[in-house]
């Protein structure tokens, strides 16, 4: 059974909320179905599941007369043996987006408070207008103020050293490192690196996560995660509108050749020769929506608030999981890494997605700076109310971008990410990449 960060998130809405639902948004796969059916069985006394993909014929319990009495009165007729116990049972509503009814009625399950409600969905991010799957309903009202939204991801670094059963400890022994600004020993420093190639390798989808935590088959990796990517490919023939699901496929399959590149920012020739942001720009929000990508901007000016100076049509892409990322490189490519053999531009590409994942999970919105040609941070965040560049390199070159944005801006910090050891000097803190989980 995996460790996730979200059961405690879980559990203070449990013990917090007041006349609250919440809704668990994230990608397929993620481990959001399995985590709450743990979380309800575990902390209630009783535990309603309703899935709306599988069970069709319960969307009946939401028709009509939307009041919380007449809900529950029809959940009892539908439900054979259900058990609804004040203050002691958790609902979890599956796949929510395939009922509108129930989507409407959780303000109304909000205000009675007897019982706690928990929704969640796959591609909650698109919007009714996008989405091709006829089963999705439109929701004639959503829930403003009566539901919290609460985004979960695949298993981040920490999350994957638990799996491994690595503990708490050895974390916190990890984060002294980077809190006092000292240099880790050098065994225990090759040690994380050669674990960090793996977790870039395995990624953090939770199947793939376990499967390896037991049997350590990077074949089997390969295998769990082909078939994730076919069910991505599945969602996309299911969900995206009409044309859009082939233009919404090609630019997915575009990522890994763009991310090869010395120049990251995404080109519609890469997806189709003489392609334009008209043909594709819907595609690659589609994806962005979806959280199957994330979308990165350029700004003009690396000042807050960054999203008020987004260059609309300057971006990078980056693959959601970085596992997913290398399974579409290929084997080979994973074999390379894993064997420190790995050359080019690809490899950078790799460390940046796992960056630019990482800084995601942490709640950070993604941007880069790149004012010219001869200068390029690959991110830069907003953190303690100022604009901190960060800079990643898949070894350990010279930061001439880095230096130039301290000298020009002055931050506080700045960030250097690198196949090596802590360092400090002026403002440029230097870590190694197994470290960027404590930004």
């Amino acid at each position: 059974m995996l460790k996730r960060k979200m059961y405690d998130t879980l559990l203070q809405w449990k013990s917090e909320h007041k006349n609250e639902c919440l809704l668990l948004k994230g990608a397929r796969q993620v481990g959001k179905t399995y985590l709450i059916r743990q979380f309800g069985r575990t902390e209630y006394e009783s535990f309603v599941e309703i899935n709306f993909h599988e069970q069709k014929s319960l969307k009946i319990i939401f028709d009509g007369d939307k009041t919380a009495e007449e809900i529950y009165k029809r959940m009892t007729a539908n439900i054979p043996g259900v058990k609804l116990i004040p203050g002691k049972t958790l609902i979890f509503l599956d796949e929510i987006q395939k009922c509108a009814g129930a989507r409407t009625a959780l303000k109304f399950l909000a205000e009675d408070g007897r019982y706690d409600v928990i929704a969640s969905g796959s591609l909650l991010g698109l919007s009714y207008g996008k989405d091709g799957d006829k089963e999705v309903e439109m929701v004639e009202s959503i829930p403003v103020g009566y539901e919290k939204s609460v985004m979960m991801y695949s298993l981040d670094f920490e999350e994957f050293l638990w799996a491994y059963g690595y503990t708490a400890e050895t974390v916190s022994y990890l984060k002294s490192f980077y809190e006092n600004e000292e240099k880790v020993p050098t065994e225990i420093c090759a040690k994380f690196e050669a674990l960090i190639r793996e977790y870039l390798v395995v990624g953090g989808m939770p199947e793939v996560v376990a499967n390896f935590a037991q049997y350590k088959d990077f074949t089997k990796v390969q295998e769990l995660q082909d078939k994730i990517l076919a069910s991505y490919a599945d969602d996309v023939s299911q969900h995206a509108k009409g044309a859009e699901k082939t233009k919404v496929r090609k630019c997915y399959d575009s990522i890994p050749r763009q991310l090869a590149r010395e120049n990251k920012k995404f080109k519609y020739s890469e997806v189709e020769h003489n392609a334009t942001a008209r043909k594709y720009g819907g595609s690659v929000q589609w994806l962005h929506d979806a959280n199957m990508a994330y979308m990165c901007h350029n700004v003009e000016i690396p000042m807050l608030p960054l999203n008020a100076y987004e260059k609309e049509n300057e971006f990078k892409l980056y693959i959601a999981d970085t596992g997913l990322l290398l399974a579409l490189f290929g084997f080979a490519t994973k074999q390379a890494l894993l064997n420190g053999d790995l050359k080019g531009f690809a490899k950078g590409g790799i460390f940046e997605n796992f960056i630019a994942e990482t800084l995601v999970k942490n709640g950070y919105t993604l941007h880069y700076y790149k004012p010219n040609d001869s200068c390029e941070l690959e991110f830069i965040i907003e953190k303690n109310g100022e604009v901190i560049p960060i800079e990643v390199k898949a070894g350990n070159a010279p930061t001439k971008s880095l230096d130039t944005f301290v000298a020009n801006f002055e931050p506080s910090i700045a960030y250097k990410f690198v196949s090596g050891n802590v360092g400090i000097a002026n403002k440029k803190f230097t870590l190694p990449h197994f470290l960027a989980m404590f930004i």
